[in-house]
């Protein structure tokens, strides 16, 4: 049985873990649940798949797992993935993993509430966020940008070191979600933009793919301006 991955690819999480199994060249199927139409939370997802309704979630030959991080991790070790993803040096490691923890609260709350209250909420339900909440979220974001523009991006071509690894896939799978809302991350912050554009050419072809949604929402909302 080939590897099952479950993921809307509206999803940051589920994104890094589409691109890294793409890249990587891990064999799978991609099993597309739609978050928009509430596939996630029927019965049969939560019995079969996701214990929580979440999102991403795998199937490895009867072996499944939940949270994205933890699945990346399982994936680079059991596959013998280049070593450059998920290094075997214990220190190189431990800087991709330092990443990793840093960007769960660091990036992605900050820059998911931003999205969430920008685009989805008003989306759902009509009503646009108040000025004062607005720029409280659009400064939490931003003090999680100039972090990856001034620390992680400091002294090196990728979030850690000069090599391409996991770190990157995540980081970039968040840092590309405001760009639905109108907002260009790279703004003032050249070391991102010169990041982003190494990423996606490491990426491709795989990475437009993984991206045309987003891209094409993007497009959208900027039509409207």
């Amino acid at each position: 049985m080939v590897l099952k991955l479950y993921v809307d690819l509206l999803s940051q999480p589920a994104r890094a873990l589409a691109l890294f199994v793409k890249k990587a060249n891990i064999p799978h199927e991609l099993k597309i649940v739609s978050i928009m139409k509430g596939e996630h939370k029927t019965q049969e997802y939560i019995d079969n798949v996701h214990p929580f309704g979440k999102i991403p979630a795998i199937d490895d030959n009867g072996f499944k797992m939940i949270e994205s991080i933890a699945i990346i991790r399982y994936l680079a070790r059991k596959y013998n993935v280049d070593d450059h993803w998920y290094p075997k040096d214990i220190e190189k490691q431990a800087r991709v993993d330092e990443f990793l923890e840093w960007q769960h609260m660091s990036e992605r709350i900050p820059l998911s509430l931003f999205f969430l209250n920008t685009y989805l909420k008003p989306m759902l339900t009509g009503k646009k966020l108040d000025d004062n909440r607005l720029q409280k979220y659009k400064s939490q974001m931003e003090d999680s940008l100039n972090d990856i523009e001034n620390v992680w991006l400091k002294d090196s071509q990728y979030l850690v070191g000069n090599e391409i690894s996991v770190a990157d896939l995540v980081g970039i799978s968040e840092i590309e979600q405001p760009r639905i809302s109108n907002y260009d991350v790279t703004a003032g912050r050249p070391r991102i933009a010169a990041w982003m554009k190494r990423v996606q050419n490491d990426l491709q072809p795989h990475y437009d793919d993984v991206f045309k949604i987003l891209n094409k929402l993007a497009s959208k909302n900027a039509s409207k301006l």
